[in-house]
């Protein structure tokens, strides 16, 4: 006998199915896209040659006719290119990367501003560039009679100057780096690490043509790339 009670259990049954079955699919999909940003991380990460298609299967733990299916839209979307069995970065990778940096510029500004005007120096973010230290976001004080000017996009070695130092910083060092004249004679400089911020390499920093009391200065920029982590996070 079929009652109102049963054909309402039946309709429940029939909507909680298709249900079950999206959530199934959606947890597919997102396994799946977990494991193509699994194969693209190994690409980017791999040190020596390209990798192969059997080093990535091992590098993800994944069958290699896996690697072939999750590489199909990698390579249509230009993030990876195929050179016969091994696999290399593609170009896709840097019209992704020019897009980083006006939004990592952006969050750095308010950080910077505040900085500037706190210190009356002249304030930067600066990143690693291979062994470069590379200026992406520079703002100067507002109410100072003379800065420096310092120029987006100036370049100068890691291992000269306190903003290129102070990147290179072991996580049990210093907290800060203080410079004086190493990349312009007469200017000073306090930079401190950004921490926290997975693939950055980055400090933020001040610089000035009247000498910095790095033990005042210092934690005044600590506090700065503090907040920049907390803005990207």
């Amino acid at each position: 006998m079929v009652t109102p009670r049963s054909v309402g259990a039946a309709r429940l049954g029939q909507v909680a199915r298709p249900s079950t079955a999206a959530s199934r699919v959606g947890k597919e999909s997102s396994l799946t896209l977990e494991r193509g940003l699994a194969v693209l991380q190994a690409v980017a990460d791999w040190e020596s040659e390209a990798p192969t298609i059997s080093d990535l299967a091992v590098a993800i733990g994944a069958s290699r006719a896996a690697v072939y299916r999750l590489l199909v839209p990698l390579v249509e979307r230009g993030l990876v290119r195929r050179e016969g069995s091994r696999v290399r970065l593609g170009l896709g990778m840097l019209r992704l990367a020019a897009r980083v940096l006006p939004q990592l510029r952006m969050v750095a500004m308010p950080v910077l501003r505040s900085l500037a005007e706190e210190v009356g120096a002249t304030a930067h973010l600066t990143v690693a560039d291979g062994d470069a230290a590379q200026a992406v976001a520079v703002v100067e004080p507002s109410w100072t009679a003379y800065h420096v000017a310092y120029r987006v996009g100036a370049r100068h070695p890691l291992q000269r100057g306190a903003a290129g130092r102070a990147i290179t910083l072991p996580l049990n060092g210093p907290a800060w780096v203080y410079s004086s004249g190493e990349l312009q004679s007469g200017a000073y400089g306090v930079s401190a690490p950004v921490r926290g911020v997975p693939e950055l390499r980055a400090s933020v920093g001040v610089i000035s043509l009247a000498k910095l009391d790095d033990s005042v200065i210092g934690p005044r920029v600590v506090r700065a790339a503090a907040d920049l982590t907390a803005a990207l996070s």
